[in-house]
């Protein structure tokens, strides 16, 4: 008796580890590499707050040498919307035009002076916001070194200009669409990104 006892117990215990074992390697996930598009989708997060670390609101000092433009798209004191999502609450937000300047804008890879991960296109650096900046614009390859201040790690640092544009950059104040503090004096935003507010 006392056996059939000690061999039903032994059974049972064999039983309830085997159902444990069981459900360990279930809930285990199973080893995948991640698709390029998850991976991509990663990378944009990671730049998005990446971004998220800029500087909100500026001085309103613009660089020395910067033009303001003669015949802007956007009105200094009128509103728009803006369209870019350079930050978490930044698109759709109502904007209101501080400052409109001609000049080269770039987009820009750099590896910040403080760490961390690389800053792959940022977007915009203009050409009075680099060290040793000529007449000539910027083409993409060329390696400068930044004087914007934008985000931490950023000044100074060694950058690669992915993409250069002639336009109208503008400075903007506006109100994240995610609530929290109005933002002030924010560099920059292109024309391109920018509609007209109704």
């Amino acid at each position: 008796m006392m056996k059939k006892q000690w061999l039903m117990l032994i059974a049972g215990a064999m039983l309830v580890l085997g159902g444990c074992q069981n459900n360990d390697s279930a809930s285990e996930p199973a080893s995948v590499t991640p698709s390029q598009h998850e991976q991509a989708a990663d990378d944009s997060d990671m730049n998005m707050d990446q971004m998220d670390e800029m500087h909100h609101s500026g001085s309103g000092e613009v660089p020395a040498g910067l033009k303001e433009a003669a015949n802007p798209a956007f009105k200094v004191g009128s509103q728009a919307i803006i369209e870019a999502g350079h930050m978490k609450g930044m698109k759709g937000a109502k904007a209101t035009i501080v400052g409109a300047y001609d000049t080269t804008a770039y987009a820009v890879s750099y590896t910040p002076t403080t760490g961390g991960p690389k800053v792959t296109n940022h977007k915009w650096v203009i050409h009075e916001e680099i060290e040793n900046a000529g007449a000539e614009p910027f083409k993409p390859g060329d390696e400068v070194v930044l004087e914007a201040d934008h985000m931490p790690g950023m000044k100074g640092a060694k950058a690669t200009i992915d993409s250069a544009e002639k336009t109208t950059v503008y400075m903007v104040d506006y109100e994240p669409t995610t609530g929290g503090d109005p933002v002030k004096n924010h560099m920059w935003v292109t024309g391109s990104e920018l509609s007209a507010a109704k």
